[in-house]
């Protein structure tokens, strides 16, 4: 019986984001951490964005199955992109209070050459906010370096009334989507 060593059984993530680790880790995947350094590109449909940004990353890093993801943050066919500074991030959060936006969520894997992708969409809708709510998000930091200004895995739930589709996709990485690509994911990458 070959080891997991030689049969390959860790997954190249090309990410640095610690929110895509963690759904790995939640699964029990054994997974390497590659970023692709690359220049993600903010303009255009936003669903198209987020699949080419996904694409280009996966074909960046070199592994036996390597996969990319981007999320993008759209309102309407605006997107907006990891807020460049404070007052960037507070105009997010006042375009987003009280309306619905959509999550996309592009993954591309490659896998042993064969390149395959999909897109997720999850409906988020913020609650009104406040002044006093946007000043207390901005104080906490998380929106930095996230897409829309807000983390919902962490104090921006508080922001969120109500959410359609996937939530994992709107934190990092739609599971369904990982599952699709690679069936055999569980079995083939696991920890244990």
């Amino acid at each position: 019986m070959r080891s997991k060593q030689d049969q390959g059984s860790f997954l190249t993530l090309a990410s640095r984001s610690p929110q895509r680790r963690a759904i790995l880790e939640q699964l029990g995947v054994g997974f390497t951490v590659v970023p692709a350094e690359i220049t993600e590109i903010n303009q255009g449909e936003p669903g198209e964005i987020a699949l080419l940004n996904a694409t280009v990353k996966a074909g960046a890093v070199s592994g036996s199955c390597v996969v990319g993801a981007d999320t993008v943050v759209a309102l309407g066919e605006v997107i907006l992109p990891k807020p460049n500074d404070l007052a960037e991030a507070r105009l997010w959060l006042e375009s987003l209070s009280g309306v619905t936006h959509e999550v996309f969520g592009g993954l591309c894997v490659n896998d042993r050459g064969q390149e395959r992708g999909l897109l997720a969409r999850t409906l988020v809708t913020f609650r009104t906010l406040s002044k006093d709510d946007i000043e207390w998000y901005l104080a906490s930091g998380e929106w930095r370096d996230r897409a829309g200004g807000y983390a919902i895995q962490g104090r921006g739930a508080a922001l969120v009334q109500a959410i359609e589709g996937e939530y994992l996709n709107v934190v990092g990485i739609s599971v369904v989507n990982l599952l699709t690509l690679i069936p055999d994911l569980l079995q083939r990458f696991s920890n244990h």
